[in-house]
């Protein structure tokens, strides 16, 4: 018969597991008020990306809806969130960002 303590020392061995912390999608969505040069733009000052890359993205967005921006972790894509919609909304934009999890 196991004793209490052999019961916890079971249980925290098995919770110790760490996890790699999830990656999550940042999501441009197409609208038909920003204008592409604007979101080029974008891409290339928050998501760092170069011009041949946000203008990929860009045209991805404007042929299909929507494209992925970017993966990080989710407290970064949640800053680039808000850092892309604070630019666009102080701009006169109604440019839809959103995060998943990939």
């Amino acid at each position: 018969m196991e004793t209490i303590t052999e019961k916890v020392v079971k249980k925290s061995k098995q919770s110790d597991k760490l996890r790699e912390p999830g990656k999550f999608k940042v999501i441009f969505c197409n609208d038909d008020v920003t204008p592409m040069e604007f979101v080029i733009a974008l891409l290339m000052q928050i998501f760092r990306h170069n011009q041949d890359s946000a203008m990929e993205v860009t045209m991805k967005v404007h042929h299909t809806g929507s494209a992925v921006a970017g993966v990080y972790p989710f407290e970064i894509a949640e800053q680039k969130l808000a850092d892309a919609t604070t630019i666009a909304r102080n701009n006169g934009y109604p440019l839809i960002i959103k995060v998943e999890p990939e």
